[in-house]
């Protein structure tokens, strides 16, 4: 239970995906305009890492390492991803249209979104099992959903401040990443 507690403070806080690892930037940057559609966003991220970083172990442990064929795991991973991205794309249409049509061009993008391939293959490499995987994977889509909730928090109340001209728009989001990225360098000592 102790190393599950680690690897779950690990990977939200310590080691966030976004502001630590540098992976899934696109969507954390693109989406981060309104908080409704972060969290949005980032509901889809939590269903489809938990259940991609499930499925990709299973997979990994019982079929690609009995048959000696683990050379092929990014390619089964991406075609695991994929279909799960297309589960959540088509569940979003019928139930959320709102949330759906907010979400846009971001939504497929979690198919190529690193950060969902990356912990697949962390997982993999770390050599957890399957509840070590699934910890790591929930763990991580929270702290993603963390980062890109607090930072549309922040691009929100920007709006209605005085921000000069050459800062106005990416750079100065990419400044307050940056300072989002130092603040959460202060995890670091938990682990």
């Amino acid at each position: 239970m102790k190393e599950l507690i680690i690897i779950a403070i690990g990977a939200a806080l310590v080691n966030n995906v976004v502001l630590s690892q540098f992976l899934g930037l696109c969507p954390f940057l693109g989406v981060s305009k309104k908080i409704d559609t972060a969290a949005g966003m980032g509901g889809a991220i939590i269903f489809v890492i938990t259940i991609s970083s499930a499925i990709t172990s299973l997979i990994y442990t019982f079929v690609l390492e009995k048959t000696g064929l683990t050379y092929l795991k990014t390619i089964v991973f991406i075609l695991v991803i994929a279909a799960l991205v297309q589960f959540v794309e088509m569940f979003l249409k019928k139930t959320m249209p709102a949330l759906y049509q907010s979400l846009g061009v971001y939504l497929p993008l979690i198919t190529t979104n690193c950060a969902v391939l990356g912990i697949a293959i962390t997982n993999v490499q770390k050599e957890y099992n399957l509840l070590e995987s699934i910890v790591n994977g929930f763990a991580t889509a929270i702290g993603f959903t963390i980062a890109i909730v607090i930072l549309a928090g922040l691009r929100e109340k920007m709006e209605y401040n005085d921000v000069p001209e050459s800062f106005q728009g990416m750079p100065i989001v990419l400044i307050t990443s940056g300072l989002m990225a130092i603040a959460f360098f202060g995890f670091s000592g938990l682990i």
